[in-house]
């Protein structure tokens, strides 16, 4: 793939090309404020940004960069993204990846990039509108985890079980993710000790 990259930091940049390069990847580094302007020119497979960069965030990056054409995107922090962001992030975001990443780890958050885009790109091939678009994937990426872990499967057969679910009842994905994450809320209900009123 060719590879967007852009971090404020130049040993992190360096050291996630020449991994990049190992896994076969073409990397074009940007600053970040210049990201946006280099995927317009390059037109990357994937995009890979820091969160914190001068003059922008990854997450301002990644959303400017959908306006026009939308790729998938790794966020890279420096610790665990769940402690710097918020919920809605995962409209643009594909994947994270916590710096400094070895090699399994980056190729981990590839896979997952692709994947989790290919699964945005079926249910905004549904939708009536970008936003609509959006809210589906939050929908589609909960009930995939849902599922994942009823089943004990892997988000990639979780989403083939969805989406055959969905063929098979000739409904929208995202009908049938609403459905799954109504009964994971009954079976939430469930899992809660009932008080003894007695």
């Amino acid at each position: 793939m060719r590879i967007a990259l852009a971090d404020g930091d130049a040993g992190a940049r360096g050291r996630l090309v020449a991994l990049l390069a190992r896994l076969g990847h073409e990397a074009a580094v940007s600053s970040g404020r210049r990201l946006v302007e280099l995927c317009h020119v390059e037109r990357p497979d994937l995009v890979i940004a820091d969160v914190l960069m001068p003059g922008t965030t990854g997450v301002e990056a990644a959303a400017e960069l959908s306006k026009s054409r939308e790729v998938p995107v790794i966020l890279a922090a420096g610790r665990a993204p769940g402690e710097l962001l918020g919920e809605e992030v995962v409209d643009h975001v594909m994947a994270f990846l916590t710096k400094p990443a070895d090699e399994a780890q980056l190729r981990e958050a590839l896979r997952l990039a692709r994947l989790r885009f290919e699964h945005y790109l079926a249910v905004k091939a549904e939708a009536r509108s970008p936003g609509q678009a959006l809210a589906d994937r939050r929908l589609l990426e909960g009930a995939k985890g849902a599922v994942a872990r009823r089943r004990g499967v892997g988000e990639g057969e979780a989403f083939r079980r969805l989406r055959e679910r969905a063929v098979a009842t000739g409904r929208r994905l995202a009908e049938v993710a609403r459905e799954v994450m109504a009964a994971e809320r009954v079976f939430a209900g469930l899992d809660r000790p009932v008080p003894d009123n007695r």
